[in-house]
């Protein structure tokens, strides 16, 4: 597997993929809307396809994993692009990343526990704000669970750990 930075050649993907996966061009989090296309990320690609997408948002010493896309589950994409983005957030002098999920998406909760990032914020409901954004937004997520809360993960990337907040 190949992981390099997104090209110019990759945004029309990258579009096509937020769509199908975010109902259109945008993802939101915390009320800030994200263009995923217009983001720095890498693609991860194997025999010349691409099989996977990550793309992420460095706001001072913080880094915001905006979205994380591996179409081979269980094949090391996820963590390959995690990785990347990880390693260009230190580069770029972040002491933390952080990302949100969605209460329904068990997997990504497995996903990122296993790679150090603990639940720090826990917003109930926080998918009602979201769907006045983005009203495309489901109902209804994996495994029929309703999609109602939105949780916040962070890593530190250097030695402090993060801490709990509610909202």
């Amino acid at each position: 597997m190949l992981i390099s930075d997104l090209s110019a050649s990759d945004r029309t993907w990258v579009r096509e993929r937020t769509e199908l996966l975010f109902g259109g061009d945008t993802v939101v989090s915390r009320d800030i809307v994200h263009v995923p296309a217009d983001l720095p990320g890498f693609i991860a690609r194997e025999g010349g396809e691409r099989v996977g997408l990550a793309t992420f948002k460095v706001e001072g010493a913080v880094c915001e994993l905006v979205t994380l896309d591996a179409l081979c589950q269980w094949c090391g994409v996820g963590t390959g692009l995690l990785e990347a983005v990880e390693k260009a957030a230190r580069a770029a002098g972040c002491a933390r990343m952080w990302l949100i999920t969605t209460n329904d998406n068990i997997d990504a909760l497995r996903f990122f526990q296993k790679r150090g990032y603990q639940i720090t914020c826990v917003r109930p409901d926080g998918m009602q704000a979201i769907r006045a954004l983005k009203p495309g937004i489901p109902e209804t997520g994996h495994y029929d669970i309703p999609v109602r809360d939105e949780i916040e993960m962070e890593k530190p990337l250097d030695a402090a750990g993060p801490g709990w907040r509610v909202v």
